[in-house]
């Protein structure tokens, strides 16, 4: 096959990654780049159908590490390159592009374990803390009151509800459920669940909820029905995931936490308190949105950790 048949394999695999399977357009870009660098490998316009070889050997390529100008990709974006060449050849091979099952052939390589950052309760009150604070509010409320409002108000749900930033920031305000104290979230593969909020995240978002974002939506021409987007800008228009980080970044510091803290670590510090709290592993499975209970199960890594070190501070012989 030539080089323009690959093209075109990478394509009509694009095209129904999209059309069939739904994929996210940030995951397409993902996927495009990964295989037009392959496309872009030597031997493979040529090669690429008739055996794993040319794969194989791509792959090898782009693992070395420590060579001058080629530093290799590290573990976890080989693996993605990898999953992204085993879907076009899966694709290929039952769209009948190729005779070759080749996808078979490729082993995608080992998932590095790596145990989530995680911060202590108190770490976690020192951030909330230094999210928004308790910003006054005078007869006529300043725009930065009102910035430290959402602001605390988005950082005490991350945490409360242990959801992902995009989780939050997709919400809609027909998706809170105060007076019950849930909010509808759809996570990941358009997954919905229902997650408890708890009393002070609850207050937060109600005190935001009541000032300031009904007058940024009427200051950005946007109404406050179905699909109105929970957490906005001064602009009436939805916050972006960027805005997100910052802010959580922003409280991280000021907090003295360092850099070492994103939106994520807030999910994870919910899930190993939660655990730690004694709470049963399905339970936190279903609260974080995640498929299979292998994804959850890191977290009682996490908690064993902890308790070695209580052990080996508290024990006398430890």
């Amino acid at each position: 096959m030539t080089g323009l048949d690959l093209d075109r394999a990478i394509e009509a695999y694009l095209a129904y990654l999209r059309v069939e399977r739904g994929v996210a357009d940030a995951t397409l870009g993902a996927y495009r780049a990964d295989l037009e660098d392959f496309a872009l490998s030597r031997g493979a316009a040529a090669g690429w159908a008739d055996g794993p070889g040319v794969a194989q050997r791509y792959l090898a390529a782009r693992s070395r590490r420590g060579r001058r100008g080629d530093p290799g990709l590290a573990p976890t974006s080989l693996r993605r390159r990898a999953a992204s060449l085993r879907g076009l050849y899966r694709f290929a091979y039952g769209d009948g592009l190729i005779a070759r099952d080749i996808a078979a052939q490729l082993d995608l390589p080992r998932q590095p374990r790596l145990l989530p950052e995680t911060l202590t309760v108190a770490e976690v009150e020192g951030l909330l803390e230094a999210a928004g604070g308790d910003p006054r509010h005078p007869r006529r409320p300043t725009a930065s009151d009102g910035l430290a409002l959402r602001d605390r108000a988005l950082v005490e749900l991350l945490y409360a509800a242990g959801l992902r930033v995009s989780e939050a920031l997709g919400l809609d305000v027909e998706h809170l459920m105060l007076d019950a104290g849930l909010v509808r979230v759809i996570g990941k593969g358009d997954r919905e669940r229902v997650v408890p909020v708890g009393e002070v995240a609850i207050s937060w978002l109600a005190r935001y909820l009541a000032w300031p974002r009904p007058a940024w939506l009427a200051a950005g021409g946007a109404g406050d029905g179905p699909g109105s987007p929970v957490f906005v800008t001064a602009r009436g228009r939805r916050l972006a995931r960027a805005r997100a980080w910052a802010v959580v970044k922003a409280a991280a510091g000021r907090a003295g936490l360092g850099d070492r803290v994103s939106p994520h670590t807030l999910r994870h510090s919910f899930a190993t308190h939660l655990l730690e709290g004694g709470a049963d592993l399905r339970v936190v499975q279903e609260l974080l949105g995640h498929a299979t209970i292998s994804t959850t199960q890191l977290y009682t890594h996490v908690t064993g950790e902890r308790i070695r070190e209580v052990y080996s501070r508290a024990h006398p012989r430890a």
